[in-house]
């Protein structure tokens, strides 16, 4: 199979007044097509910078990361955001849905965008809110639905546009138990039935249990499995 995310080399510093704070030491890291990654690590060890440079959020300061074949890294502001809208699908820890709007209105956010019509737009909203089980409430608005339904919603609008990846930041982290243990079956679900690869960042060890392979950040490494850097 082959790989979706090549990273080669990268480095990623800061720069704080004069002083030049290293965040990310020479990383490699292959994703093939369809994983299930999950990337845990303590406070400040580089996590959530890794997931915003493959999700073309963030630069790095040296190397390359290539997604699909296309090096990212070399990529205008404005060709970072035209591919970001066609490749990636977002799932925030605090679901990021517009209060004012309709579970099937913040679905449809993404879709607008695009060159659909609205018949098309309603056939891709639909269709993603019965993969995660909310079709009876898309005319609901965020507060009438549980943490849980929310995140479920926020999940729909991800995978609206059909993005070659879903990047997933402590989805569980808002979320009691149940309803984590429900947002993690989803997902294992859009990974194995929907062949989505899914590049998640998590705190908690249930959670990362979730995915097929977890790698461990640690400050600014990549540990292999035996908790050698990489």
């Amino acid at each position: 199979m082959k790989n979706l995310i090549e990273i080669k080399n990268v480095t990623k510093s800061y720069r704080r007044d004069s002083i030049e704070v290293p965040v990310l030491n020479n990383l490699d890291l292959d994703v093939s097509e369809g994983e299930f990654l999950a990337l845990m690590g303590p406070s400040g060890s580089g996590k959530t910078t890794l997931l915003n440079m493959i999700a073309g959020i963030d630069k790095p300061t040296s190397g390359e990361i290539a997604i699909n074949g296309t090096d990212i890294s070399k990529l205008s502001e404005s060709g970072l955001a035209k591919w970001r809208s066609s490749n990636i699908g977002f799932i925030f820890q605090f679901y990021n849905l517009i209060p004012v709007l309709t579970a099937y209105e913040n679905v449809e956010l993404p879709l607008l965008l695009t060159h659909l019509s609205k018949a098309e737009r309603k056939q891709h909203v639909e269709s993603a809110l019965n993969i995660v089980g909310l079709a009876e409430r898309m005319d609901f608005y965020p507060k009438q639905l549980s943490g849980g339904q929310e995140q479920r919603v926020a999940i729909a609008r991800a995978i609206v546009t059909d993005p070659v990846l879903l990047i997933a930041d402590e989805p569980t982290g808002d979320l009691d138990k149940n309803s984590a243990e429900e947002i993690m079956t989803l997902m294992q679900r859009l990974n194995s039935e929907f062949k989505k690869t899914i590049v998640m960042v998590t705190h908690d060890p249930h959670t990362a249990s979730k995915a097929k392979v977890v790698r461990h950040l640690e400050k600014g490494d990549l540990l292999m499995n035996n908790g050698t850097s990489a």
